[in-house]
């Protein structure tokens, strides 16, 4: 049996497993440089934060005045960082309490409950009623990478659901992992895709 060093820590037991809160930070916009909290949850997979900077430089201007949907929101951050940068509102789908709570926790430090609308329930079932349709959405597909794999077919019939009822001008960006091909999700559109390792970036603009 391998000796603990003299200067390690050992957690107490019922610790040991529990993941460590850490922040993630807001990149971009009014509100760039404020922390988001994030529970460190492994079932939890924020984008990473030089990830989001490159996805929203691709969105570019066009956030200004969008309405931001988040399907698998996590920590909220896309939604967040929308806000940040110009939409006018967000709806944010989350299944796990949570990150739901966390979520919650983010909209309230940050100030922009108002702006901002929390469903928690299976994005796979949302059909786009609390989103505003007056303006273009920013929609923001970001499931754990499996649901790529092992859920593909409901993830299929969710895009192209959110494509048929999201108003004309909106934005869809999904993100997988290397080495996922969008060519799969073709039929749907002409995919802008980007790679940033280890996550593969499609972006598509519903433009009638």
């Amino acid at each position: 049996m391998a000796k603990r060093r003299r200067n390690e820590k050992q957690l107490p037991a019922g610790q040991q497993n529990r993941p460590s809160e850490t922040t993630l930070r807001i990149v971009g916009g009014s509100m760039r440089g404020r922390k988001i909290k994030y529970s460190g949850d492994q079932t939890v997979r924020p984008m990473k934060d030089r990830t989001r900077e490159a996805v929203f430089n691709l969105v570019g201007p066009a956030i200004n005045g969008m309405h931001a949907v988040d399907l698998f929101a996590g920590t909220g951050a896309m939604a967040i960082e929308a806000i940040s940068r110009g939409a006018v509102g967000a709806t944010l789908i989350e299944r796990h309490l949570p990150s739901a709570r966390v979520i919650r926790e983010n909209l309230e430090t940050l100030g922009i409950c108002n702006q901002c609308q929390l469903i928690r329930g299976n994005a796979f079932f949302w059909d786009g009623a609390e989103a505003d349709k007056e303006v273009a959405w920013c929609v923001f597909c970001c499931p754990p990478y499996r649901f790529f794999h092992d859920q593909a077919d409901k993830l299929h019939e969710l895009i192209a659901r959110i494509l048929d009822i999201a108003p004309v001008g909106s934005i869809l960006v999904a993100e997988a992992e290397i080495p996922y091909d969008f060519t799969s999700l073709q039929e749907l559109g002409d995919w802008d895709v980007r790679t940033y390792r280890p996550a593969v970036i499609g972006v598509l603009e519903k433009l009638q």
